[in-house]
Parts: structure tokens; sequence; C-alpha cells
């Protein structure tokens, strides 16, 4: 398939076309800008109006480029950018090509020392992008940077993770990381024993926001396209690690992210290949033993979140409309596991 992309290069648009992504060589522009941001966004577009106001507020002392990659929306979006940011590079899609891939459009196409993946509905907090270019200057260890999460409600949004295995997935089927919250023996990769106020390395940071420094992606490559989406944070991650490129967390820079914008409108879809990409990362990663193990743990997640919703149910209906949606989609995933080929 072939791609029209649009550079806009002061209000004026110029045709582009070049071929499908994994035709040409990976990072193939030559560096010519400080930093390059890419947006993928897949009909969000007032939420994507909010990103580009945040992220172009920030960028006046760097030279920059913003490159947005549009998955087909039928909302507008693209007319939206062509006409508010005359300045962006889009990329339009023909379909939904999906995260991973939809990235690597962008990323063959920038040119920055430094580039950002930024979901299209995160909103930068002041001094976010400045913060983290300088720490970046800074550690030319670090391979991948990224900032605090937060809520709309500004509260602590859990970013970081630790690499999956058999006993923290075991932890959160059985809820125990929700019972002893602050026991790191019992934590699930969500480190929820941890504040996230300090600066330190961890294993995995959410594919929400992403700071990643130009070297570390020629050594690393792109995202794996086998991840339609989810679950390739982990294996961008872990292959980063590999590499011997730092993955850090750094709190002093903030970012919003609206979680959840595009999965709201079909969340059993969402939640049914959240969980088929995680079994294609084990699949990626772990042998056959540790697959098996990890498809029982899955199993037993949502048999075990399909028995309380069903007592909730019984009990107090006042409370059934909240947990249906949440006994549907188990009974979608625990039938996907029974009844589905391996991913």
């Amino acid at each position: 398939m072939v791609l029209d992309i649009k550079h806009y290069e002061n209000g004026e648009a110029e045709d582009v076309r070049i071929p499908s992504c994994g035709d040409e060589p990976f990072l193939r522009r030559p560096k010519l800008a400080d930093l390059s941001i890419i947006i993928v966004n897949w009909n969000t577009r007032e939420l994507l109006l909010q990103c580009l106001r945040s992220i172009t507020a920030q960028i006046a002392a760097y030279k920059s480029e913003i490159i947005v990659v549009d998955n087909a929306s039928g909302d507008g979006s693209v007319e939206v950018v062509r006409s508010e940011f005359p300045a962006v590079t889009l990329i339009v899609n023909e379909q939904n090509l999906g995260f991973a891939k939809a990235n690597n459009l962008g990323l063959r196409e920038c040119t920055g020392r430094y580039v950002f993946l930024i979901n299209s509905d995160v909103v930068l907090r002041d001094g976010c992008m400045s913060s983290l270019y300088e720490y970046m200057e800074q550690h030319p260890e670090i391979g991948v940077l990224g900032p605090k999460i937060l809520n709309g409600d500004l509260t602590l949004q859990e970013s970081c993770k630790e690499f999956p295995t058999i006993w923290n997935s075991l932890c959160r089927a059985l809820a125990l990381d929700s019972a002893f919250p602050n026991c790191r023996l019992f934590s699930s990769q969500l480190m929820r024993y941890w504040s996230h106020n300090d600066i330190r390395s961890v294993d995995i940071l959410s594919g929400c926001f992403w700071m990643v420094r130009r070297e570390a992606l020629k050594t690393v490559g792109p995202l794996d396209e086998q991840f339609f989406m989810y679950a390739e944070d982990k294996d961008w991650c872990k292959r980063y690690w590999k590499s011997g490129w730092s993955v850090v967390y750094y709190p002093p820079a903030e970012a919003i992210h609206l979680a959840a914008a595009s999965s709201a409108r079909d969340p059993i879809r969402f939640y049914l290949e959240m969980n088929r990409a995680n079994l294609r990362y084990w699949k990626k990663h772990y042998g056959w033993f540790q697959q098996f193990a990890i498809r029982g743990i899955m199993l037993l997640h949502d048999s075990l979140r399909i028995l309380g919703a069903g007592l909730v149910c019984l009990l107090r209906p006042s409370r059934r409309p909240s947990v249906l949606l949440k006994l549907r989609r188990s009974i979608a995933v625990t039938r996907s596991l029974l009844f589905e080929r391996s991913a």
C-alpha cells in the first residue's frame, strides 16, 4: 500500500509518496532537528488538538518537528490539523495500521536527535519538554526517558512496570497486590509499593509518552509490528535493556494522560486485544512452559473476576450496572483463552 504524506512548511502543502512501512530503511532521514514529536491518532480529534497545543507551547526554543500519523480517522482529525497546525507533517493512512506500525511510519520520517512518541490523549504540563531534554542531555547512557504520568484529576497514573513474571502475574490474578499494596513481595507489574516520586531506572515505561535517543533507536530498531496495540511497551523496553541502554522514569517532568480515549468506544474488543498482545509477548520472549503457565494464570485471573462480578450482581443489585461490563469482558477473555489458538 502507498500512503499519502503531506509536508507543511510556511502554510504550503507538498504531497510526497513513500512506500508502506517495512519497504525502506529505518531512520532514513538525516539528523536535522533537536526534537521530533510523533503522535498517532485514531478518532480523537479534540484530544489531539489539546495535545498539539500543549506541545507547541513548549518547543519554541528548539529546532523541532511534529509528525501526526492518522490511522484512517473519520472524525475530521486530518482536516482540523491541516487547518490549525499547518507546520505539522501529516501522514494519512488508508486504514487503521495499529499503534506500532503507525509510529514506525513516523520514525522513518523523523530527523530529531531526540524522538518523542506521545499519545494523542496526552497533555504536557508546564516545563515538561525542557526538563526531559536537559536531563537526557546530561545522561548519555539513557535510551528511553519518561515523565510522571497523571490522570485527568491529577492523581498518579501508574506508568512504570516491572517485566512480567509468573510470580507477579499470579499476584495480580489473586489480587494480592491490592490486598498488600505496600509489600514488594506480592506486587504485580504495577509497582504499587513505590511512591513514584523519585528518579529511577525501571523495566518498562508506558507507551503513552516516550522520549528516545536517536543513537539508541539505531541500535534497538523500530517497534515490533506484530503488536497491533498493547504489549509493545514491554517488548521495546526489554530490547533497550538488552542492547545496553537504560530506561529511566523522571518525575520532575509531568504530563496528563486521559487514558482509554480510543478504547472506551469498544472496551471488550480492546480488552481482548490487550490479552492477546500479552500472549504474543510471552510467545516471543519465553519458552513453552512459561507460555503454558501464563495462559493458566490469565484464565484464573478472569475466572475469579467472573465469580466476583456474578456475586456482586446477585447480592448487590444496585451495583449491577457498574460490574456488568467487567463481567462481559472477563467472559470474552475466558472464551478466547479456552477456544482460540495460541497467539
